[in-house]
Protein backbone atom coordinates (compact mmCIF):
# COMPACT_ATOMS: atom_id res chain seq x y z
CA UNK A 1 0.00 0.00 0.00
CA UNK A 2 1.65 3.28 -1.06
CA UNK A 3 2.16 5.50 2.04
CA UNK A 4 0.18 8.56 2.23
CA UNK A 5 1.70 12.11 1.12
CA UNK A 6 2.37 14.16 4.65
CA UNK A 7 0.71 17.77 3.80
CA UNK A 8 3.29 20.05 5.52
CA UNK A 9 1.82 23.46 4.16
CA UNK A 10 -1.50 22.31 6.37
CA UNK A 11 -2.28 24.72 9.06
CA UNK A 12 -4.50 22.64 11.89
CA UNK A 13 -7.82 23.26 11.93
CA UNK A 14 -10.27 23.73 15.31
CA UNK A 15 -13.48 24.62 16.58
CA UNK A 16 -14.30 26.34 19.70
CA UNK A 17 -17.00 27.13 22.29
CA UNK A 18 -17.65 28.74 25.86
CA UNK A 19 -19.07 25.78 27.83
CA UNK A 20 -19.90 28.41 30.46
CA UNK A 21 -22.20 30.73 28.46
CA UNK A 22 -25.61 29.93 27.77
CA UNK A 23 -26.86 31.00 24.66
CA UNK A 24 -30.32 30.87 25.92
CA UNK A 25 -30.07 34.01 28.01
CA UNK A 26 -28.45 36.21 25.41
CA UNK A 27 -30.59 39.11 24.39
CA UNK A 28 -28.21 39.48 20.58
CA UNK A 29 -26.41 36.82 19.41
CA UNK A 30 -24.59 37.70 16.21
CA UNK A 31 -22.41 35.93 13.83
CA UNK A 32 -19.99 37.16 11.17
CA UNK A 33 -18.14 34.91 8.98
CA UNK A 34 -15.12 35.28 6.94
CA UNK A 35 -14.42 33.23 4.35
CA UNK A 36 -10.58 34.16 2.62
CA UNK A 37 -8.79 33.08 -0.15
CA UNK A 38 -6.38 30.10 2.40
CA UNK A 39 -8.96 29.99 5.43
CA UNK A 40 -12.59 30.62 6.30
CA UNK A 41 -13.47 31.74 9.91
CA UNK A 42 -17.31 31.97 11.52
CA UNK A 43 -17.50 33.55 15.00
CA UNK A 44 -20.55 33.70 16.98
CA UNK A 45 -21.15 36.47 19.81
CA UNK A 46 -23.90 36.59 22.34
CA UNK A 47 -24.49 40.02 23.34
CA UNK A 48 -21.10 40.97 22.25
CA UNK A 49 -18.89 38.72 23.83
CA UNK A 50 -17.16 35.77 22.20
CA UNK A 51 -18.69 32.48 22.55
CA UNK A 52 -17.90 30.13 20.06
CA UNK A 53 -15.67 29.99 16.77
CA UNK A 54 -14.26 27.87 13.86
CA UNK A 55 -11.51 27.74 11.42
CA UNK A 56 -11.10 25.68 8.77
CA UNK A 57 -9.37 25.53 5.42
CA UNK A 58 -11.22 27.00 2.90
CA UNK A 59 -12.79 25.02 -0.43
CA UNK A 60 -13.00 25.52 -3.65
CA UNK A 61 -16.89 26.64 -3.20
CA UNK A 62 -17.15 30.15 -1.07
CA UNK A 63 -20.92 29.32 -0.33
CA UNK A 64 -20.06 25.78 0.56
CA UNK A 65 -17.29 26.84 3.12
CA UNK A 66 -19.01 29.43 5.04
CA UNK A 67 -21.60 26.71 5.95
CA UNK A 68 -19.32 24.39 7.07
CA UNK A 69 -17.04 27.07 8.72
CA UNK A 70 -20.49 27.91 9.93
CA UNK A 71 -21.67 24.75 10.96
CA UNK A 72 -18.54 23.85 12.86
CA UNK A 73 -18.85 26.75 14.75
CA UNK A 74 -22.37 25.67 15.92
CA UNK A 75 -21.61 21.98 16.72
CA UNK A 76 -22.11 21.14 20.14
CA UNK A 77 -23.79 24.13 21.33
CA UNK A 78 -27.70 23.40 20.60
CA UNK A 79 -27.54 26.77 18.93
CA UNK A 80 -29.07 26.74 15.24
CA UNK A 81 -28.37 29.30 12.41
CA UNK A 82 -31.90 30.13 12.58
CA UNK A 83 -31.30 31.16 16.18
CA UNK A 84 -28.87 34.14 15.23
CA UNK A 85 -30.21 37.42 15.04
CA UNK A 86 -27.85 38.64 12.27
CA UNK A 87 -25.16 37.31 10.46
CA UNK A 88 -22.53 39.65 8.64
CA UNK A 89 -19.96 37.91 5.41
CA UNK A 90 -16.75 39.11 5.12
CA UNK A 91 -13.47 37.96 3.41
CA UNK A 92 -12.56 37.47 -0.41
CA UNK A 93 -15.75 35.30 -0.63
CA UNK A 94 -18.03 37.65 1.30
CA UNK A 95 -21.01 38.01 -1.05
CA UNK A 96 -20.83 34.17 -1.36
CA UNK A 97 -22.57 33.62 2.15
CA UNK A 98 -25.75 32.84 1.84
CA UNK A 99 -27.31 33.01 4.94
CA UNK A 100 -25.77 36.42 5.37
CA UNK A 101 -27.59 39.48 5.97
CA UNK A 102 -24.87 41.74 5.34
CA UNK A 103 -21.66 42.41 3.62
CA UNK A 104 -19.13 44.45 4.78
CA UNK A 105 -15.06 44.32 3.53
CA UNK A 106 -12.46 42.57 5.30
CA UNK A 107 -10.43 46.28 5.70
CA UNK A 108 -13.59 47.51 8.08
CA UNK A 109 -14.23 44.05 10.12
CA UNK A 110 -10.28 43.70 10.27
CA UNK A 111 -9.93 47.23 11.84
CA UNK A 112 -13.44 46.44 14.17
CA UNK A 113 -11.91 43.05 15.07
CA UNK A 114 -8.65 44.28 16.04
CA UNK A 115 -10.08 46.84 18.12
CA UNK A 116 -11.82 44.22 20.27
CA UNK A 117 -8.63 41.78 20.35
CA UNK A 118 -6.02 44.41 21.42
CA UNK A 119 -7.63 46.84 23.07
CA UNK A 120 -8.69 50.51 21.49
CA UNK A 121 -5.05 51.91 21.87
CA UNK A 122 -4.08 50.25 18.57
CA UNK A 123 -3.97 52.56 15.52
CA UNK A 124 -1.78 50.14 13.10
CA UNK A 125 -3.11 46.51 12.31
CA UNK A 126 -1.16 44.72 10.05
CA UNK A 127 -3.70 41.67 8.40
CA UNK A 128 -1.23 39.07 7.04
CA UNK A 129 -3.48 37.11 4.88
CA UNK A 130 -3.73 33.97 2.69
CA UNK A 131 -2.86 35.80 -0.92
CA UNK A 132 -2.17 39.37 0.36
CA UNK A 133 -1.46 41.44 2.99
CA UNK A 134 -2.89 44.72 4.36
CA UNK A 135 -1.78 47.27 6.68
CA UNK A 136 -4.52 49.39 8.10
CA UNK A 137 -5.00 52.79 10.15
CA UNK A 138 -7.81 52.76 12.80
CA UNK A 139 -8.88 55.26 15.23
CA UNK A 140 -9.62 54.40 19.16
CA UNK A 141 -13.45 53.08 17.95
CA UNK A 142 -11.81 50.83 14.93
CA UNK A 143 -13.22 52.89 12.50
CA UNK A 144 -10.53 52.64 9.12
CA UNK A 145 -8.72 55.88 8.26
CA UNK A 146 -5.99 54.78 5.78
CA UNK A 147 -5.24 51.64 4.42
CA UNK A 148 -3.07 49.96 1.78
CA UNK A 149 -2.62 46.50 0.33
CA UNK A 150 0.27 44.73 -1.20
CA UNK A 151 0.48 43.93 -4.88
CA UNK A 152 -0.95 40.09 -6.14
CA UNK A 153 2.07 37.75 -5.23
CA UNK A 154 2.31 35.53 -2.84
CA UNK A 155 5.50 35.63 -1.67
CA UNK A 156 4.26 38.03 1.03
CA UNK A 157 1.50 36.12 2.36
CA UNK A 158 0.38 32.66 3.82
CA UNK A 159 0.34 31.06 0.78
CA UNK A 160 3.94 31.79 -0.14
CA UNK A 161 4.60 29.75 3.24
CA UNK A 162 2.59 27.07 2.21
CA UNK A 163 4.95 26.93 -0.57
CA UNK A 164 7.71 26.92 1.31
CA UNK A 165 6.95 24.64 3.64
CA UNK A 166 5.96 22.01 1.19
CA UNK A 167 9.24 22.52 -0.90
CA UNK A 168 11.51 21.87 2.12
CA UNK A 169 9.36 19.27 3.93
CA UNK A 170 8.82 21.25 7.29
CA UNK A 171 5.22 21.61 8.99
CA UNK A 172 3.91 24.99 8.86
CA UNK A 173 3.38 25.63 12.62
CA UNK A 174 6.97 24.64 13.06
CA UNK A 175 8.36 26.92 10.55
CA UNK A 176 9.18 30.24 12.60
CA UNK A 177 10.79 28.62 15.59
CA UNK A 178 13.26 26.48 12.91
CA UNK A 179 14.04 29.58 11.05
CA UNK A 180 15.05 31.61 14.51
CA UNK A 181 17.19 28.50 15.45
CA UNK A 182 20.54 29.91 13.54
CA UNK A 183 23.63 31.25 14.32
CA UNK A 184 23.26 34.47 12.48
CA UNK A 185 21.00 36.03 9.67
CA UNK A 186 22.14 35.25 5.95
CA UNK A 187 20.73 37.50 3.40
CA UNK A 188 17.24 37.43 2.21
CA UNK A 189 16.30 35.08 -0.73
CA UNK A 190 13.67 37.12 -3.41
CA UNK A 191 11.11 38.48 -2.56
CA UNK A 192 9.63 39.61 -5.32
CA UNK A 193 7.82 36.30 -6.71
CA UNK A 194 7.09 33.05 -4.82
CA UNK A 195 8.24 31.31 -8.10
CA UNK A 196 11.61 32.69 -8.40
CA UNK A 197 11.88 32.68 -3.69
CA UNK A 198 11.55 28.60 -4.53
CA UNK A 199 13.75 28.56 -7.33
CA UNK A 200 16.71 30.18 -5.34
CA UNK A 201 16.05 28.25 -2.05
CA UNK A 202 16.09 24.86 -4.23
CA UNK A 203 19.22 26.47 -5.57
CA UNK A 204 20.73 27.08 -1.87
CA UNK A 205 19.44 23.67 -0.76
CA UNK A 206 21.70 22.50 -3.71
CA UNK A 207 24.65 24.58 -2.73
CA UNK A 208 24.58 22.75 1.28
CA UNK A 209 22.62 25.41 2.77
CA UNK A 210 20.51 24.04 6.15
CA UNK A 211 16.63 23.99 5.80
CA UNK A 212 16.78 25.97 8.53
CA UNK A 213 18.88 28.88 6.82
CA UNK A 214 16.47 28.94 3.63
CA UNK A 215 13.96 29.06 6.26
CA UNK A 216 15.42 31.83 8.05
CA UNK A 217 16.29 33.55 4.63
CA UNK A 218 12.45 33.44 3.86
CA UNK A 219 10.83 34.43 6.83
CA UNK A 220 13.15 37.34 6.83
CA UNK A 221 12.12 38.53 2.79
CA UNK A 222 8.98 37.88 4.05
CA UNK A 223 9.14 40.47 6.81
CA UNK A 224 11.20 42.87 4.93
CA UNK A 225 8.67 43.16 2.45
CA UNK A 226 5.93 43.24 4.90
CA UNK A 227 7.53 46.03 6.35
CA UNK A 228 8.38 48.16 2.69
CA UNK A 229 4.19 48.40 2.93
CA UNK A 230 4.14 49.21 6.48
CA UNK A 231 6.49 52.37 5.78
CA UNK A 232 4.77 53.64 3.45
CA UNK A 233 1.88 54.00 5.19
CA UNK A 234 3.65 55.05 8.28
CA UNK A 235 3.11 53.01 11.13
CA UNK A 236 1.22 54.64 14.34
CA UNK A 237 1.34 52.82 18.06
CA UNK A 238 -0.09 50.96 18.92
CA UNK A 239 1.00 47.98 16.32
CA UNK A 240 -0.91 44.89 16.31
CA UNK A 241 -0.99 41.76 13.53
CA UNK A 242 -3.85 39.49 12.27
CA UNK A 243 -4.19 36.33 10.43
CA UNK A 244 -2.43 33.12 10.11
CA UNK A 245 0.91 34.81 9.68
CA UNK A 246 1.02 36.03 12.73
CA UNK A 247 1.24 32.74 14.47
CA UNK A 248 4.51 32.68 12.80
CA UNK A 249 7.47 33.81 15.07
CA UNK A 250 10.19 33.64 12.34
CA UNK A 251 8.41 36.77 10.50
CA UNK A 252 6.98 38.33 13.50
CA UNK A 253 10.39 38.42 15.39
CA UNK A 254 12.02 39.91 12.40
CA UNK A 255 9.05 42.07 11.77
CA UNK A 256 9.86 43.81 15.17
CA UNK A 257 13.20 43.90 14.59
CA UNK A 258 13.24 45.87 11.48
CA UNK A 259 10.36 48.58 12.78
CA UNK A 260 12.25 48.65 15.95
CA UNK A 261 8.67 48.00 17.97
CA UNK A 262 6.96 45.05 19.30
CA UNK A 263 3.39 43.82 18.19
CA UNK A 264 0.79 44.01 20.91
CA UNK A 265 -0.17 40.47 22.23
CA UNK A 266 -4.02 39.12 22.34
CA UNK A 267 -5.99 35.98 24.26
CA UNK A 268 -7.98 36.13 21.01
CA UNK A 269 -6.91 33.95 18.02
CA UNK A 270 -5.49 36.01 15.52
CA UNK A 271 -6.78 34.33 12.17
CA UNK A 272 -10.57 34.99 13.66
CA UNK A 273 -10.11 39.15 13.80
CA UNK A 274 -12.02 39.20 10.31
CA UNK A 275 -15.19 37.36 11.63
CA UNK A 276 -14.95 38.75 15.23
CA UNK A 277 -15.11 41.99 13.49
CA UNK A 278 -18.37 40.58 10.95
CA UNK A 279 -20.00 39.84 14.40
CA UNK A 280 -19.17 42.90 15.91
CA UNK A 281 -20.97 44.98 12.92
CA UNK A 282 -23.71 42.44 12.93
CA UNK A 283 -24.55 43.60 16.84
CA UNK A 284 -24.82 46.88 16.07
CA UNK A 285 -26.78 46.93 13.01
CA UNK A 286 -28.91 44.44 15.28
CA UNK A 287 -29.31 47.06 17.99
CA UNK A 288 -30.05 49.72 15.70
CA UNK A 289 -32.89 48.18 14.34
CA UNK A 290 -34.23 47.83 16.85
CA UNK A 291 -33.64 51.25 17.95
CA UNK A 292 -35.68 52.50 14.95
CA UNK A 293 -38.68 49.99 15.44
CA UNK A 294 -39.21 52.10 18.96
Amino acid sequence: MAEEKKEFWRWKEYNWHDETKDWKSAETITAGVDVGSVSSQAVIMLDGELYAYSNMRTGSDSPDSSRKAMDWALEGTGLTLEGIHFIVGTGYGRVNVPFANRAITEIACHARGGNMMYGNTVRTILDMGGQDCKAILCDERGKVSNFLMNDKCAAGTGRGMEVFADLLAVPIEDVGELSLDVEEEPPPVSSTCVVFAKSEATSLLRDGWSKKRVLAAYCLAMASRVVGLLERIGVQKDFAITGGIAKNTGVVTRLERELGLKALQSKYDTQIAGALGAALFAKALVEKKRKQAV
